[in-house]
């Protein structure tokens, strides 16, 4: 089942959504290969043909945003999703832009000093009951600069505070690594950085929607960009 939003031009701009075990949908040319099961998979694609670190490489005819989620039910919370335990695999890619933008993006810059319009970033998960990765990678931001990134609760919006505190596994009054989600990284020469965070507890269903990208690195600083990623889960927020 897919859902597409926005468009295509020098953003993040559509959205594809395939949930199941069995019969998950595949872009043009894509699938599983002789003998492989079809179910959880994830594919980021960026626009232009251009290629991402991983070595994923776009097609002209393909969009700019690819995220393909399993989490027990489909899409929106509806069932046809993959039994219970399979897990979450997931990954998203977008293109930063100004909030406002004629084009719209899942990804915003509120600060393009640190975050220029057209910086990339690609943010995977894998998550069971037991455990949670959390992966992502940066391009075309300021260079040689050390980023706070962490996981919120809220999707993005052109106001940087809408996107909510820090994701928990517990309530708790300060903010941690070990109880949150924190992906801090450093820029290379090229502006680019990667950083990956891993726990011994699974995500609550509809309770992480966001990395936030902060000025600073630590447990707060101003936040100067946004990406909302449907990330999947068990049970409710």
């Amino acid at each position: 089942m897919a859902a597409a939003a926005g468009a295509l031009a020098g953003a993040a701009a559509l959205v594809t959504l395939a949930v199941g075990a069995v019969g998950a949908a595949y872009g043009a040319g894509e699938g599983p290969g002789a003998g492989e099961r079809p179910g959880p998979v994830a594919a980021a694609v960026s626009p232009g043909g251009s290629v991402l670190p991983d070595g994923t490489r776009s097609g002209t005819a393909r969009p700019s945003d690819v995220i393909r989620l399993s989490d027990g039910t489909g899409p929106f919370g509806f069932p046809g999703g993959p039994d219970q335990g399979e897990g979450v695999a997931l990954t998203a890619y977008g293109r930063f832009a100004p909030p406002g933008s004629f084009v719209p993006s899942t990804a915003l810059t509120y600060d393009r000093t640190f975050v220029p319009a057209g910086a990339w970033i690609v943010v995977e998960q894998s998550t069971e009951r037991s455990e949670t990765v959390v992966r992502a990678r940066v391009g075309g931001l300021k260079a040689g600069h050390a980023f706070g990134a962490h996981v919120h609760t809220a999707p993005c919006d052109a106001d940087p505070a809408a996107a909510g505190p820090h994701y928990q596994h517990r309530a708790a009054p300060v903010a941690e690594p070990a109880n949150e989600l924190w992906l801090d990284f450093t820029t290379d020469a090229a502006g680019e950085g990667n950083a990956e965070t891993r726990h011994d507890w699974g995500l609550r269903r509809g309770g992480a929607q966001s990395v936030v990208l902060h000025a600073v690195q630590g447990g707060a600083g101003t936040r100067v960009a946004c990406f909302t990623v449907p990330f999947g889960g068990y049970g409710t927020p």
